[in-house]
């Protein structure tokens, strides 16, 4: 398909730069054959007992560094950490868990990154920071990306970034971010470190509302997908099927897996918050919806013509023109009915993008 197929447009003044408060009195669109106008604390009287939410639950480090190289200035965007394969040598540092990098807090941590200038650094140069954090340019890429070490990993790197790092916030949000957005860029549930971008959709969440659920016989369930910088990166091709998306690193836990099964064989649904918990589910689920446990990268692009295999309805923001993201919403409900439903949006006055309102869309019919 044409990436132009889906475009709309957008006035400015319907993206959202500073979040709702409080967070579930967003608004939400639901969106089935029909739409209806709701508030995110809403949400539990419009699914049934039995049906099971799955969560991200990738917590967001503060990914964006300022630097020098010489007399200039450097911006690095952290973007992916490069895990070794078994063959390599050095320590694994999965996920930025902290209960697991203790015995890398002493070693180098490479990370694929955006660099801005990234032509002046050639291949060998050192970037210094505040705190003694150093990054060692080691390779150029064409897509635009640069692999670097920095001379700390672990939870020493963590906590140097939590002192001199900013939040990732999204590039369409014109403004610098704000001690108020290490709070509220992130899910109430957030515990995995490693995104560098939010799982948006969940953060309507509250405690509240999710003991709400809870208490109706809705369960939850967490997956973790650390979110690379690329889901920001606009499409350039001319035809969606010319598109490579990054790689992004993913858990599914057994539990999790056990859950959804077990729900599926209930009759229940299956509700992905977010395109991120739907990218993932839909990456391990076998042709019959099975899932089971996961620990790897998923690069998965969805258009339509995709054929889901397990997720049923979909909490998610409104996205962008001409972005995978809305590519894949469209895939979910349908092209037309999300164009429909997008041009209902704007002229609602919902609020668009990472700090935005939200919507709930059913999955379309599959022949």
């Amino acid at each position: 398909m044409l990436v132009s197929d889906f475009d709309f447009e957008l006035p400015d003044e319907r993206i959202a730069t500073q979040p709702c408060e409080p967070r579930d009195a967003c608004g939400l669109l639901v969106v089935n054959k029909f739409f209806f106008d709701f508030q995110f604390h809403q949400l539990p009287d419009l699914l049934k007992r039995g049906d099971l939410l799955i969560f991200n639950d990738s917590k967001v480090i503060p990914a964006r560094l300022f630097g020098q190289r010489g007399e200039a200035k450097v911006e690095v965007l952290l973007h992916k950490l490069l895990r070794p394969t078994p063959n390599d040598s050095a320590p694994l540092a999965e996920g930025l868990r902290p209960a697991q990098t203790d015995s890398v807090d002493n070693a180098e941590s490479r990370w694929e990154v955006f660099l801005r200038p990234a032509k002046r650094i050639k291949e060998g140069q050192i970037i210094y920071f505040e705190r003694g954090l150093e990054a060692t340019l080691l390779a150029k890429h064409e897509n635009g990306t640069a692999i670097v070490a920095f001379n700390q990993s672990g939870e020493k790197f963590l906590a140097t970034l939590s002192h001199i790092g900013h939040m990732p916030l999204p590039p369409y949000i014109k403004r610098a971010d704000s001690a108020a957005d290490k709070k509220n860029y992130q899910t109430v549930y957030a515990r995995d470190a490693g995104s560098v971008a939010a799982p948006t959709a969940g953060l309507h969440f509250t405690k509240k509302l999710m003991n709400r659920l809870s208490e109706k016989g809705i369960d939850h369930a967490f997956v973790t997908l650390h979110v690379g910088a690329g889901t920001f990166q606009p499409v350039k091709v001319e035809d969606t099927q010319d598109h490579v998306m990054h790689a992004e690193y993913a858990i599914v836990p057994k539990e999790t897996a056990d859950a959804i099964n077990a729900t599926r064989a209930r009759g229940g649904k299956i509700i992905a918050v977010g395109t991120t918990s739907l990218r993932i589910l839909e990456t391990v689920a076998a042709e019959d919806g099975t899932m089971r446990p996961f620990a790897g990268e998923t690069d998965i692009f969805i258009t339509p013509g995709y054929r889901f295999k397990v997720v049923d309805r979909l909490v998610t923001n409104f996205h962008l023109p001409k972005s995978t993201l809305f590519m894949l919403v469209c895939a979910f409900a349908g092209l037309q009915q999300m164009r429909l439903a997008y041009t209902y949006a704007i002229g609602a006055r919902y609020r668009f993008y990472s700090y935005g309102d939200a919507c709930l869309l059913d999955r379309q019919r599959q022949s």
